[in-house]
């Protein structure tokens, strides 16, 4: 990937510059240009992060986060029947898949990294994945967004006049693509064992 982007880059300063003074000047201005507009787009998506990870916060002291992983807990069950109920990755995995429901990937990545690590106790072969690793990385990537926080944020930052427009499209985009990784790693573990 980073062969394809220099190569992108040098053969477009390239073009520029066979244009003659008015490409490098060209050049400079979008240079100059790209920086202030990432450094004002960074600040404004720092802020609506910023907003949405206390709003989690307020979520997790008032327990509507431990009240969603209490309403997830019978599906966990049911779609890691490997792990046993008291195990600590039960809980590791509800954490990851309620923030994943919020939409706020960045804070999911530390608490499915954290799942991840327990599933891997719980592995007996450590050269292969478990089933269980598996599909904890199905659901994670895949993942059923009920409020995309991130997206909206990014809208908002990139001055869209509805920024949570998104909602419900993105709901019906990850629970098909929830199914569909779901139903893939089912037919992986039917099919695709080495007999």
């Amino acid at each position: 990937m980073n062969l394809i982007w220099t190569a992108m880059l040098v053969i477009s300063v390239a073009f520029a510059l066979l244009q003659g003074e008015g490409g490098a000047q060209a050049i400079t201005q979008g240079v100059i240009d790209g920086a202030e507009n990432a450094v004002v787009f960074a600040f404004g998506l720092v802020g609506i992060l910023g907003f949405w990870c206390g709003i989690l916060k307020v979520a997790e002291a008032a327990g509507f986060t431990s009240f969603l992983a209490r309403l997830l807990s019978p599906l966990v069950r049911r779609l890691f029947p490997s792990i046993p109920p008291d195990d600590p990755a039960n809980a590791s995995i509800l954490m990851a898949i309620t923030v994943n429901l919020l939409g706020l990937g960045n804070a999911a990545t530390p608490l499915g990294l954290k799942a991840m690590q327990e599933l891997s106790r719980l592995n007996r072969g450590k050269d292969v994945a478990s089933d269980a690793m598996c599909t904890f990385l199905a659901i994670s990537t895949s993942g059923v967004t009920l409020l995309p926080a991130t997206v909206i944020a990014l809208r908002a930052a990139a001055g869209s006049a509805q920024p949570a427009a998104v909602v419900g499209t993105t709901l019906i985009a990850t629970v098909i693509a929830t199914a569909a990784a779901l139903l893939a790693d089912r037919a992986a573990r039917r099919w695709g064992r080495p007999r």
